[in-house]
């Protein structure tokens, strides 16, 4: 008979679905590769969250910030003032402010809703503190919420409910009508995290953020990252935002010194650089376009994004068409692990990044997918 301990260590070593990133460019390749597989900033980073960098390089022989307070003051500024400070949380990326909401909220047996296709640490990370998910998919005809289901699938032990917008991998959105009758509608007790780390790309009329809700004090809390916008993924910076009852319950399990010097200085650098910012976004947004135009040419399936990044039904089977357009110079990312089998996700480049695609396309001669 097993005693406790084996129990634990047969749970935690039985296969289950991990995480995993995106892949780098791989060593020794001599060619150009063009990386559109991790939705990293088509422009590189932000300079004044470079030259942040460079001045915090000098000082990290001692410790950082205890608390991400000087952060948040930037964040209070960047919003304008309409969040008071305390109203931040911020972590080592936006995953980690995932895990630490889990962390703060759920307990065994507890309930988790998201829906599929979605970024996989909601499900991954809700495992990890004994939550039951509850998998709402996205209708699959156009990727859109599906509220009423969500609605019903709720029990007395579901605590946190995962919405995304636009999401990831589908770029879809979720639009303002649509937010406020599903707000209107779920129980107050229920946290909702609204993810919309890929928000500064989005220019649809009816797109919003978790913002005025926040405002309006309900149980909402909205994730952002540093990674898409400002450039700076190598360097982890998350947060959210939320009621001051919520980030003040959630601030008690925030460990001190979480965030290294050098991530403290470029984000508040990169706060700053509201050119940057700019620019970022023509880019992707100008560059969305082409390839949404690009796809329709060449009779590619894609579903129109307000993200960074398209989601498509390639004209190969996945993996042999990711193959291919490796050869060709471009990496792709194939998103059954985000759960959407036989799809492919497609970061929006340069100008330059992006015709290469398009021209790699052009030599793809489709066959019937096995």
């Amino acid at each position: 008979m097993e005693n406790g301990i084996e129990s634990i260590f047969k749970s935690f070593l039985e296969p289950k679905e991990v995480y995993k990133g995106g892949k780098n460019i791989p060593a020794g390749i001599n060619k150009k590769i063009y990386k559109l597989s991790s939705n990293e900033n088509p422009i590189g980073q932000s300079p004044k969250a470079t030259e942040a960098l460079i001045k915090a390089a000098h000082d990290v022989a001692i410790y950082p910030d205890q608390t991400d307070i000087r952060l948040r003051e930037a964040l209070v500024d960047d919003f304008q003032g309409q969040l008071h400070v305390n109203q931040f949380l911020c972590g080592n990326s936006g995953s980690e402010v995932i895990d630490m909401i889990l962390r703060a909220f759920i307990n065994e047996g507890d309930e988790v809703i998201y829906s599929n296709p979605c970024f996989l640490p909601y499900s991954v990370f809700s495992r990890w503190y004994g939550a039951k998910q509850v998998d709402i998919r996205l209708k699959n005809s156009d990727y859109a919420l599906d509220v009423d289901g969500i609605l019903n699938a709720i029990t007395d032990r579901t605590k946190i409910i995962f919405l995304t917008s636009p999401n990831n991998p589908t770029g879809t959105y979720v639009p303002k009508s649509v937010l406020e009758d599903f707000l209107n509608r779920v129980p107050k007790n229920i946290i909702i995290v609204f993810d919309e780390v890929y928000r500064h790309f989005a220019d649809a009329p009816d797109y919003v953020t978790a913002l005025p809700y926040v405002l309006a004090e309900h149980n909402v809390i909205g994730i952002n990252s540093f990674s898409k916008t400002y450039g700076l993924a190598g360097l982890r910076i998350g947060y959210c935002y939320t009621t001051q009852k919520i980030a003040t319950y959630i601030r008690q399990i925030h460990k001190p010194f979480l965030l290294p010097l050098t991530s403290i200085e470029a984000g508040i650098g990169a706060l700053k650089d509201k050119e940057f910012v700019a620019e970022t976004v023509r880019t992707v947004q100008v560059g969305r376009k082409f390839l949404a135009k690009a796809f329709d040419e060449l009779g590619i399936k894609y579903w129109p994004s307000q993200g960074n990044f398209f989601i498509i039904d390639p004209p190969l089977p996945e993996f042999e068409f990711t193959d291919f357009l490796m050869n060709e110079g471009v990496m792709v990312r194939p998103v059954s692990q985000f759960g959407a089998p036989g799809k492919v996700r497609i970061t929006v480049g340069t100008q330059e990044a992006n015709e290469a695609l398009v021209e790699a396309l052009k030599k793809i001669k489709p066959h019937p997918k096995g």
